[in-house]
């Protein structure tokens, strides 16, 4: 079955090649194609394009098709299209002729959009729960190994003290602003493009505002042109904010495997956590902590390829949207396996305490010896030079004690105000709000 059948064939073959991944991914938007046809249906009643028997009927077989998703007892037959078309065809067997009303007013292209929107905006909660246990783990690891001091480095050269608590903080405070980044794209994701139809409008004197109302959209595209180029345009933002998470889970994973490894030896993971080698009975490799960067670096790159697909396109719907499901729906669940796995690799973390007594450690202590003479008096640059000659003859001595007091400094984390940016985030993304809407409106409909 397909929505634009008009009575004559297509080849096989054509059909074969247009279809593609539809049937396989569109099983992700089944329970949102349900909800939002429910909209449509109580605002088609609304505009009397549909009797109240019509609408009490259709919705009614509508959360019957939404307890099968439920129970995994819904699928996508061979030779349905795509979601939209399975649907309106069970409605069609449960119900008969009026299961064919529940398509006036809206076009297969403002309905895969506003399905879009409803899982996106899904996803989004998902993405900022997981992210929000990995960023809450970091900052009880933060707080936990805060006494153990570790080199900082540039240039991969050893360069200032650092701490495990720093370290761990850092991460913690870079997610945490990759949601926030978040914030602007959840206010894109969350507006409603239903009513736009093929992109056009309607003819029909139909309520764009009720059906924002009822699917809890916090806005409307307004304009139908503009509903319809949020196609692309959205899942190149999606993208973008999902680049930003994998860029912190890479570059922490790229940490984490040097600070593993023998010359620094930091910390290590658990044995069962590690892999071995066929030849050499030592090797444990952190092969997890491997594929979480060369995942996260794929994921950077779909923003690239939703770029390339859409950046040449004018405007109006075209068949080149298809394949943005087949970029980015499968990069939702890379990233949440990645950030599932870190979460599960930092709980299984064995931290060495004795790091910095290493003597190959003991010139990142010069700026303590520099900044020490200047505060009894000697001029900055005279106390580096000193230092510089020091370490020159081999009479450099460090400090025993190293003084960090302002904020978001080894001697001072300030963890509880990054934890206090991460609330203030969550609650900008509505994230309480909108896990429970699926349940909040099928309860309301009911």
């Amino acid at each position: 079955m397909k929505l634009w059948d008009k009575g004559k064939n297509t080849d096989s073959t054509i059909l074969t090649f247009t279809v593609g991944k539809d049937r396989e991914l569109d099983i992700e938007l089944a329970k949102f194609d349900v909800i939002a046809s429910i909209a449509h249906v109580i605002m088609l009643s609304s505009v009397n394009l549909l009797t109240i028997t019509e609408k009490e009927t259709l919705v009614k077989a509508l959360l019957e098709v939404y307890r099968n998703i439920e129970d995994g007892q819904f699928i996508i037959e061979a030779g349905m299209e795509d979601v939209h078309s399975q649907v309106e065809k069970t409605l069609t067997e449960r119900i008969g002729e009026t299961g064919k009303k529940i398509h006036s007013a809206r076009s297969r292209n403002d309905q895969v959009m506003v399905d879009l929107k409803l899982f996106y905006r899904d996803q989004m909660v998902t993405l900022a729960l997981l992210t929000s246990e990995l960023i809450k783990t970091l900052l009880e690891l933060s707080e936990k190994n805060k006494d153990i001091i570790i080199p900082g480095y540039t240039h991969l050269q050893a360069a200032m003290p650092s701490s495990l608590g720093l370290w761990f903080a850092a991460y913690a405070e870079s997610l945490t602003e990759d949601l926030m980044f978040h914030e602007g794209i959840m206010e894109y994701i969350n507006q409603n493009p239903l009513g736009s139809a093929a992109g056009y409008g309607s003819s029909f004197p139909i309520n764009r505002e009720l059906t924002t109302e009822l699917l809890e959209f916090s806005n409307l595209h307004i304009n139908s042109i503009n509903a319809q180029m949020s196609r692309g345009k959205t899942e190149k933002f999606i993208a973008a904010g999902l680049g930003a998470i994998a860029g912190s889970l890479g570059k922490m994973s790229m940490d984490l495997t040097l600070f593993m490894s023998q010359n620094f030896s930091f910390l290590k993971l658990n044995d069962e956590l590690t892999t071995g080698s066929s030849i050499m009975p030592h090797k444990k490799n952190p092969d997890v902590i491997e594929l979480i960067r060369a995942k996260s670096s794929r994921i950077s790159g779909v923003y690239q390829d939703i770029t390339m697909l859409t950046q040449n396109l004018p405007s109006g719907y075209h068949r080149d949207f298809q394949l943005l499901k087949e970029i980015l729906f499968p990069c939702y669940h890379e990233i949440f396996s990645c950030i599932n796995m870190m979460n599960f690799a930092l709980n299984n973390l064995n931290i060495q305490t004795n790091i910095i007594e290493d003597e190959r450690y003991l010139f990142i202590f010069s700026v303590e010896n520099v900044n020490e003479k200047v505060k009894e008096g000697t001029p900055f640059r005279d106390a580096y030079a000193q230092v510089a000659s020091e370490i020159d003859k081999g009479e450099f001595r460090r400090l025993k004690k190293v003084s960090y007091s302002h904020t978001g400094s080894i001697g001072n984390l300030a963890n509880d105000k990054i934890n206090e940016k991460l609330e203030k985030v969550n609650k900008k993304l509505e994230i309480e709000k909108y896990a429970g809407f699926a349940k909040r409106f099928i309860n309301k409909v009911k």
